[in-house]
């Protein structure tokens, strides 16, 4: 009888055991954001400058003309 009691014993430890690491929670992952550098390859923002520089260069052409 003391077999069959330490044998239950025994058995509910271990149900015990193996229940309690399922109760335990884990949260997932949370996504990396990764930011890209912003191209100027087909965004037209090389023309900004480009403008820029051509009023520049338009203004100190006129100036001189006048004198």
């Amino acid at each position: 009888m003391f077999k069959t009691l330490r044998i239950a014993a025994a058995g509910v430890l271990a149900a015990g055991a193996a229940a309690a690491g399922t109760v335990a929670y884990v949260a997932p992952a949370a996504p990396v954001m990764v930011e890209e550098p912003a191209s100027m390859g087909g965004s037209g923002m090389w023309l900004i400058p480009l403008i820029a520089i051509a009023l520049i260069a338009l203004a100190m052409s006129h100036n001189n003309s006048g004198s």
